[in-house]
């Protein structure tokens, strides 16, 4: 049986403020607007100990079935449904309404701010082997699941997702194009593109996440915590850039714009109707199985740059693991988070299984992520995506990113189809999150 204690949802607003600092060595981030606070004890339970684990990632049962045999008394049943966002969320805020969460969740970066809004995660910073974890993982990451907070752990960092450009590289070389270095060269490309019968890429309406990637490559920031109020600010002019940059392809029609990950869009990668897609680490595996025909074909290159010379990437998802508030063994479930997300066993199954690009330091090492990919030309690609971990720009998640990515979404939607434009429908996300966060009483200026 759990118990769950829901805090102050205006008391907490504070505490919930967490940068992305990148998933590199070299990123810092700043969290804070809250005094740190000291973690719960974390006793280990007596007896034997099961624990509960509702996740996204494919095949996470056979890599937990590693940790069950070695572990009888700490066993885990996994739990694996839709991503976050296709209504798993939801699902968790229900659950911890009921008081029936499960012990671990799976939570990504940019909704942590929510889940700890609400009170809905454990702070596991006492419980043996999470502070010894710290090591293991950047700054700017672990900064992601303290919120600033030094004793305070609220979640173990398990992936991350830095952005970089997929393109057909054969499709390039028989037109006569480099791989663009510019944001000003993709639209030159586009044009090109278009006149042979292609598209540069696909802009699709769900993905604003992705877009918030582009408008933080370009130094916006939706969201900012002055210590005693949040600031939101979705039409600042690095969005307004980016919007007006994709509104112009959308309007000389040289971007497709099917809903991604559908079988409509799947189909145009592998027919080679769309050359282009700028995003993460973890689009690897998507385009290998969505457009197998295209095997060797494709290369990744550095996100385009918004000006000749600079290096500067963005994230796209990645996630973390959580114990969900009310859990009765909190420091099992953290036991087997460490084991999870930090040692080289699990890693290494989780890279086989999920093709997870770990977060930690001692997966990065694993030789799977040296190796040549015949997919990509044998190209080393995850030294591409090093590289650009270590060039994100830092981005400021609200508590409110599930519902501000959808109400921007729906606007999009319109953009998309030439009803409206995407900076409209950043306009109205603005409204809609202002009206959320007071809606939740949380001080709010913007």
């Amino acid at each position: 049986m759990k118990t769950t204690k829901f805090l102050s949802v205006a008391a907490l607003a504070v505490a919930a403020t967490v940068a992305l600092a990148g998933c590199s060595a070299g990123g810092s981030g700043s969290g804070g607007g809250s005094s740190d606070t000291a973690a719960a004890s974390c006793k280990p339970s007596s007896g034997k100990v099961t624990l509960d684990f509702t996740t996204w990632v494919p095949n996470m049962d056979k890599v937990v079935a590693i940790w069950n045999k070695a572990n009888p008394d700490i066993q885990v049943k996994t739990s694996i449904v839709a991503n976050g966002n296709s209504g798993t969320y939801q699902n968790f805020f229900n659950q911890l309404k009921a008081k029936q969460a499960p012990d671990i969740g799976q939570v990504e970066y940019d909704t942590l701010p929510a889940f700890r809004v609400q009170g809905g995660l454990e702070d596991i910073g006492a419980c043996s082997g999470i502070s010894a974890a710290k090591k293991d993982f950047s700054d700017g990451l672990w900064n992601q699941v303290t919120f600033g907070e030094s004793k305070s752990v609220y979640a173990v960092p398990q992936d991350s997702g830095p952005m970089a450009l997929y393109y057909r590289k054969d499709l390039f070389e028989k037109a006569g194009l480099d791989a663009p270095k510019t944001w000003e060269e993709y639209a030159e490309d586009a044009v090109k593109i278009k006149a042979l019968g292609g598209n540069i890429t696909n802009f699709a309406k769900g993905d604003v996440n992705q877009f918030a990637g582009l408008v933080s490559q370009a130094g916006g920031q939706w969201f900012a915590n002055s210590g005693d109020s949040w600031k939101v600010d979705l039409t600042d002019a690095k969005s307004k850039k980016v919007a007006d940059y994709w509104q112009d392809l959308i309007d000389k029609k040289l971007v497709n714009t099917l809903p991604s990950f559908t079988d409509q869009w799947n189909a145009a990668y592998d027919s080679g109707q769309d050359w282009t897609w700028v995003s993460a680490v973890w689009g690897a595996n998507t385009i290998s199985s969505g457009a197998p025909s295209t095997s060797g074909k494709w290369a990744v290159a550095p996100m385009p740059q918004w000006s000749e010379g600079e290096s500067k990437s963005a994230a796209w998802g990645g996630s973390s693991n959580v114990v969900f508030a009310g859990s009765e063994h909190p420091a099992e479930a953290s036991k087997f988070l460490v084991w999870l997300n930090t040692s080289t066993e699990a890693l290494s199954a989780l890279n086989k299984e999920a093709n997870l690009y770990p977060a930690s330091s001692t997966g990065a090492e694993l030789p799977a992520l040296t190796e040549g990919l015949p997919f990509y030309g044998n190209q080393k690609i995850y030294e591409e995506f090093a590289t650009a971990a270590k060039d994100i720009q830092p981005f400021t998640w609200g508590p409110t990113m599930t519902q501000t990515y959808s109400d921007v979404s729906d606007g999009f939607g319109s953009a998309a189809s030439g009803d409206g434009t995407l900076l409209e429908a950043l306009e109205s996300g603005q409204s809609k999150t202002v009206a959320a966060l007071k809606a939740q009483s949380i001080p709010v200026k913007g």
